[in-house]
């Protein structure tokens, strides 16, 4: 599964919406809807925080582990 593939499945397992991890993250939701559709990928400092906030590891969600 590519990332953003897993992001999606790992927003949804969540429970919290687009607009409030958004907001968690300090940046516009268009952000994470550009991440789920592949067009670009967060900053390195914005991925740490996002694994954070999932609860998943960085290695998951970059499609390295299952």
């Amino acid at each position: 599964m590519k990332f953003s593939e897993r992001l999606g499945v790992e927003l949804k397992a969540s429970g919290l919406t687009q607009k409030e991890i958004a907001e968690k993250l300090h940046i516009n939701p268009a952000n994470i809807t550009n991440w789920k559709k592949g067009i670009n990928i967060p900053s390195l400092e914005v991925f740490y925080e996002l694994c954070k906030i999932l609860d998943v590891s960085a290695d998951y969600l970059l499609g390295l582990t299952d």
